[in-house]
């Protein structure tokens, strides 16, 4: 399944989501179905939920057309995880076994320049996962005040130099409107001084924007109980963030359940990826897994 997306953590999630025959699970980030596969090998049965239609057509014709053995244990609905109980109910998947959120971006939205995701390649500004989605990350750029540009990038984005890359968007697009993801980076790295930061200026900015179009982290936030209401006893739900953001609501939430005697955090600390498994794939390497078990 590695020509859509490589499955982070997937041993270790597994192993925590301590799949077992038959049983149900819901896989509300199915991306390239890396690991829904790995759930259907163990014997598990999977609702699949992405409302990236290209995911969905990638996994249907990966396990549903291809693998006969398995049609019959997997289910793909398309829609938004935030609502999960919704698409559970409608598929006859409550009370079950274990839930899994592989938060953030694909390889496969990374790697597809006309999706407007990664300011690495050329493409018209979009980073909307769900193709529906009226609002695209151009429309934020060239819209939104100075005040709301810089509140973006602070919040979304933790980004430290939001005042000056804020001003530099106002400034450009007095000239001509801010079309391409390349000619926001180029404004935005040019309004960083240089040596401030490990990582390419354009990042931060850019991660604010997918999270703002997606509604990222209300998504998250809204998803978390109907999930865990979904949940039989003993069952678990498995998170893999990939910034301090989303690791925050999740972890916040977990800790809040338990104090309410809901049940057990399995991950005191959060699971991060080898040594071995960053090598093979770099995106991995800001991944935390965090699962929590319904008493």
């Amino acid at each position: 399944m590695s020509k859509y997306h490589i499955s982070v953590l997937l041993q270790e999630t597994l192993d925590l989501l301590h799949i077992q025959k038959n049983k149900k699970y819901i896989d509300a980030t199915l991306g390239g179905g890396g690991h829904t596969q790995a759930i259907l090998e163990r014997g598990g049965k999977v609702l699949g939920i992405d409302f990236d239609q290209d995911a969905l057509d990638f996994v249907k014709k990966e396990l549903l057309i291809n693998k006969q053995e398995i049609r019959d244990e997997l289910i793909l609905a398309k829609g938004n995880f935030k609502d999960i109980d919704k698409l559970a109910s409608e598929n006859d998947f409550i009370q079950v076994s274990g839930i899994l959120f592989d938060l953030g971006i694909s390889s496969h939205h990374v790697d597809s320049a006309e999706r407007g995701f990664s300011f690495q390649k050329e493409a018209v500004l979009d980073m909307r996962m769900d193709q529906d989605l009226s609002v695209k990350a151009g429309d934020l750029i060239n819209i939104l005040t100075k005040g709301e540009l810089y509140e973006l990038f602070t919040k979304l984005g933790e980004e430290r130099f939001a005042r000056s890359i804020s001003d530099s968007i106002i400034r450009a697009r007095k000239i001509s409107p801010i079309k391409t993801t390349t000619e926001l980076a180029t404004i935005i790295n040019r309004s960083i001084p240089r040596k401030q930061t490990t990582i390419n200026g354009a990042t931060r900015v850019f991660q604010a924007l997918r999270i703002a179009v997606n509604d990222e982290l209300n998504n998250i936030r809204e998803a978390l109980p109907k999930a865990l209401d979904l949940l039989e006893e003993k069952g678990r739900i498995a998170v893999i963030s990939f910034h301090s953001l989303e690791d925050r609501i999740i972890k916040n939430q977990f800790k809040e359940w338990e104090e309410q005697k809901r049940g057990t955090i399995l991950t005191k600390k959060p699971i991060t990826a080898s040594e071995e498994e960053i090598e093979r794939n770099n995106r991995s390497r800001s991944a935390k897994l965090r699962v929590f078990e319904k008493l």
